[in-house]
């Protein structure tokens, strides 16, 4: 059964899998001519609305750094459900990345963190797969149980860890939110580029000076993390969609009977599979404890299920993680920023919903295309009649920015076939 197996499915194209719904994946083409649109969209807006820091090399360092652990989450999910296995614990496991990197970092140091953390993920995703694979729980029981388990664990040791009166911990200034400081992970610049791409910015020509904002914000005061994350999403790609091992991973999420009936050892992939998306979150965790240099009770913040989103929104495709981990970092960020910036972003928005309703108008989708027209002419008048956003709006601008995405582009997804579905050894006989 093994020889059938390489002999087998080393000779199905890797890219054959995806496109089992018969929709064929953006051409490069097509890709860089949205992101040329949405170039024009954004310089359009900066120069009507005059908030240059919609594309100010700040605005989008700071929305890359709030889309990096959003981005490890989505690929987190993104891993366990090609294999079939809902995730809803990625919160839970970045929370245990959190605080595992927050307890080794103040000792070791922010390298030593990212390990702790990639580790402590990973157990929170080997819990899961020991609850759903070899006992067959209900995913969805399985990842809110561990949310609630993680809650519970690490608040229990951040006070038996950083709180105990007389300890070095509670010395150096630790307690029960918060672990003691850790060392800065130092960032790099890319030496002339970014004074280069800086000074262009400054000059504020429409397009170009909005272009050089953007692309300094990927060669000044970058973090290490930031680097491995991209490397991460290339990686992921290649290894699930170029290699035979990601090729049966993805068998098993797509149809675990056959696969096992070509001889591939379900059970052995999910684990994998699971352990790599609880490392994965357990990495955003600790890429939030090594940007504040210290665990914090709550920091999460509920990225873990902004990641969930992500992976939606992406079609289980690294890309579109990618695309999507980008746009929530980006509302993200705006809660930092004056409100007049936020109140903005609602005639992008507006301009972005016209542009697609007129798309979608094109290709035969009337009633799609009246219904985002319809949104995009409400944003366009709420934008026109209103000076600014009230704070909660801007606190919740992620969320609903979420909501407005999910909603949009619901029908184009296609989850694996039998992602969720119990599976036991021995169904396919």
């Amino acid at each position: 059964m093994t020889t059938t197996l390489s002999t087998t499915t080393d000779k199905v194209p890797p890219s054959s899998g995806p496109a089992r719904d018969g929709r064929r994946g953006l051409s490069y083409p097509v890709v860089l001519l949205i992101l040329a649109g949405a170039l024009l969209l954004l310089a359009t807006v900066r120069a009507v609305t005059d908030q240059a820091s919609l594309t100010s090399t700040a605005q989008w360092g700071a929305a890359m750094g709030f889309a990096v652990p959003i981005g490890l989450a989505g690929l987190g999910g993104l891993w366990a459900e090609r294999a079939g296995v809902v995730n809803i614990g990625l919160e839970g496991m970045m929370m245990l990345g959190l605080f595992s990197a927050g307890w080794m970092g103040w000792q070791h140091g922010p390298w030593a963190a990212v390990l702790a953390g990639v580790a402590g993920g990973a157990l929170g995703g080997l819990l899961h797969a020991v609850a759903t694979v070899t006992f067959g729980v209900d995913h969805i029981i399985s990842g809110v149980a561990i949310n609630i388990l993680a809650l519970g664990v690490v608040q229990y040791l951040a006070k038996l860890w950083f709180a105990a009166e007389g300890s070095e911990a509670a010395a150096r200034g630790g307690n029960d939110k918060q672990s003691p400081p850790m060392e800065r992970m130092e960032p790099f610049t890319v030496p002339g580029v970014a004074d280069w791409l800086g000074d262009l910015a400054d000059k504020q020509w429409f397009l170009v000076s909005d272009l050089a904002g953007i692309l300094g914000a990927a060669v000044h005061e970058v973090s290490w993390l930031t680097l491995l994350t991209v490397v991460l999403f290339m990686g992921t790609y290649l290894v699930l969609w170029r290699t035979s091992f990601g090729l049966r991973l993805r068998s098993c999420g797509e149809n675990p009977q056959a696969a096992e009936s070509l001889g591939v050892n379900v059970y052995v992939y999910k684990y994998a599979a699971l352990a790599v998306s609880g490392a994965l979150a357990g990495l955003g965790g600790a890429y939030l404890a090594v940007l504040i240099r210290m665990y914090q009770d709550g920091q999460t913040g509920g990225r873990g299920y902004l990641g969930l989103a992500t992976m939606i929104f992406g079609n289980w495709r690294p890309g579109g993680v990618a695309a999507g981990a980008g746009l929530f970092g980006f509302m993200d960020v705006l809660q930092t920023r004056d409100r007049p910036v936020v109140h903005a972003t609602l005639l992008l928005f507006a301009l972005g919903l016209a542009v697609l309703a007129v798309w979608q108008f094109s290709r035969g989708k009337r009633l799609q295309a009246l219904v985002v027209a319809g949104t995009a002419v409400l944003l366009w008048v709420w934008y026109a009649t209103t000076d600014t956003l009230p704070l909660e709006l801007v606190t919740a601008s992620p969320y609903l920015t979420t909501l407005l995405v999910l909603t949009l582009f619901a029908q184009r997804l296609r989850m694996p076939k039998a992602n969720g579905r119990p599976y036991r050894r021995g169904q396919a006989t």
